[in-house]
């Protein structure tokens, strides 16, 4: 068997070129292999009766499958080119922009009619930002809501299923460049095909670095954002939530002058486990429908660490910091701002005490026998910079919840038109080290898509 085009990831990235190309060229024979499941078959056994915490399943239900890691995600499709990842470097500022709009009409068009477009052009929040040594990022931000989020995608499946060919459960083990295409080695057997797209996002970090490794393909070592989610009361960020959704703020510290910034802002939201490589760390979700909010608002922040030389495995060093939470905690550990301030680990009684009620089950501890110094102290002087935008966020019972860790992909080289030096293959999406977020993933996908189908 021998396919036109196989991808590799059936995330963002995958599925908006699997998407684009059957709509440029319907005659293509596709082919989409997963290593997760189909989007109804992802169910993470945590249900908070029989099992209470990460059992670490082989396969993470809420990081692989169709959807990738977004699809559980709250779906914010931030049409910017400030955050997200440098996919304009490749591709210029404007195409970018229009692909990232694109995409967003395509989700539009298959359940999230309704939705909500927040901007944060001429808010007034900016000033009070400025005012207070913070930079709000400027973006277009469209929220779909994890619940939405999931219709959007099982309308998309539906439409594709009929005309692509997807292999669930079916992680690639090798790629291999022929003479004149690739094979796809699977199982204990192969497909061959004459272009291959490779989306392999976050969680397929580490397999894309065996196979840049193995098909001598240059990489570069990249950053690991390390930090903490912060559970809140919604009506402490409700200015700003309700004006923007999500605001993007950076803050540079006094101290070691770093950068801290927010990230995954969800507002009425819940706090969730994380499986990348059998390490548990933490996330955020939300919904669109009332039904499912809740009282509190969660988000993270973010210390980015960028290496030199000798040094170049910055996603080992995240992964050694969560592990070592997973060790102290048993998966997450959680605690009260007041009790980190003064030096003392939270306990079961005192986060049941709180006047924020934990959505996630996590373990009492002391975040500061887990990060790095100049990392806490960072997160700490952040709090106390968002407190004079949003007072209350500095409270005792501000809950923290850690780590989040934020691996990125070593970046591949890849040219211009996100393509490798093997002519026909292509590396998009998270998994390229290039973007870092669903817009900009699922942007990448419809380029590499329209690149293939005018070229075929």
């Amino acid at each position: 068997m021998k396919y036109d085009v196989i991808i590799i990831g059936a995330g963002p990235g995958g599925i908006f070129s699997a998407y684009e190309l059957m709509q440029k060229k319907p005659s293509l024979k596709i082919a989409v292999f997963e290593s997760g499941f189909p989007l109804e078959k992802r169910h993470c056994p945590i249900d908070g009766d029989k099992v209470k915490t990460c059992i670490k399943c082989d396969t993470c239900a809420i990081m692989s499958g169709f959807g990738g890691a977004g699809a559980f995600s709250d779906g914010k499709y931030n049409i910017t080119n400030d955050f997200g990842g440098t996919l304009h470097e490749h591709i210029g500022r404007a195409q970018a922009t229009e692909l990232m709009k694109y995409v967003d009409r395509i989700n539009v068009e298959h359940g999230g009619e309704g939705t909500r477009m927040y901007s944060t052009a001429g808010t007034k929040i900016k000033k009070l930002c400025i005012q207070n040594k913070l930079n709000l990022l400027d973006a277009s931000v469209r929220h779909l809501g994890t619940d939405i989020n999931y219709i959007v995608l099982e309308n998309l499946y539906a439409e594709m299923k009929e005309n692509i060919d997807f292999y669930f459960h079916t992680p690639v083990k090798r790629l291999e460049v022929l003479e004149n295409g690739y094979r796809v080695h699977y199982k204990d057997t192969y497909v061959d095909c004459d272009k291959c797209v490779v989306s392999v996002g976050r969680s397929g970090s580490k397999w894309m670095q065996n196979i840049c490794r193995e098909l001598d393909i240059l990489t570069r070592s990249n950053r690991v954002d390390i930090g903490v989610r912060v559970e809140i009361p919604a009506v402490i960020f409700s200015h700003l939530t309700d004006e923007l959704y999500e605001s993007k703020i950076v803050y540079r510290t006094e101290k070691f002058e770093d950068q801290v910034r927010t990230f995954c802002m969800n507002p009425n939201g819940i706090v969730v486990n994380e499986n990348t490589n059998g390490i548990v760390t933490v996330n955020g979700h939300s919904y669109e429908g009332q039904e499912k909010q809740t009282e509190n608002t969660n988000f993270a922040l973010l210390v980015a660490k960028h290496f030199s030389e000798p040094f170049n495995d910055s996603n080992g060093y995240g992964e050694s910091i969560a592990r070592l939470s997973n060790m102290l905690g048993g998966g997450v550990i959680v605690q009260r701002f007041g009790d980190l301030i003064r030096g003392r680990r939270s306990n079961a009684k005192r986060i049941e005490e709180s006047n924020v009620t934990p959505t996630l089950k996590a373990t009492p501890g002391d975040l500061s026998l887990v990060l790095p110094k100049r990392i806490l102290d960072g997160i700490i002087e952040m709090i106390y910079a968002l407190d004079k935008i949003a007072p209350g966020t500095a409270n005792d019972d501000t809950l923290l919840y850690g780590v989040e860790v934020k691996f990125y992909n070593m970046e591949v080289d890849i040219d211009e038109h996100l393509e490798s030096k093997y002519k026909g293959l292509y590396i998009i999406g998270d998994g390229s080290g290039v973007t870092h977020s669903l817009s900009h993933a699922s942007a990448s996908g419809v380029y590499v898509a329209r690149r293939i189908a005018g070229g075929i």
